[in-house]
């Protein structure tokens, strides 16, 4: 039975990443190491960071192929989380932005990762 959940990231330098996420999310890795980091987030997901140089098998894709979706409860927190993780130098991939669903905005990590901020609007 599995017991829990995560996404692992593959990472150019652990380390680096670690701070970023440390950063952006305000909080510190549960574990981590030279080559490894683990964050859970608020919801239970838990989220690594693995350095790529390290990984058996070898990752044949790098960032950027996929988003890591985080959702917030109010619209206007989209909004905040923006200027926030833009001032903590997150690369902003999209602007705060209405789309079908609701508010978005994406931005990339150091490896090119997409991170996507979103609020779901109400019917």
């Amino acid at each position: 039975m599995i017991d829990s959940n995560s996404i692992l990231l593959f990472v150019a330098d652990a380390p680096k990443s670690t701070s970023f996420y440390s950063q952006l999310l305000g909080q510190d890795p549960v574990e981590a190491s030279p080559t490894f980091a683990m964050f859970i987030l608020p919801s239970g997901l838990a989220l690594g960071l693995w350095g790529k140089a390290g990984v058996e098998p070898a990752p044949a894709a790098t960032g950027g192929g996929c988003d890591v979706g985080f959702k917030v409860a109010a619209v206007d927190m989209v909004d905040t989380l923006h200027a926030e993780w833009q001032g903590k130098g997150a690369t902003i991939l999209l602007p705060p932005t209405d789309l079908d669903f609701g508010r978005t905005f994406v931005a990339a990590d150091p490896d090119g990762h997409r991170l996507r901020v979103y609020n779901v609007a109400e019917d």
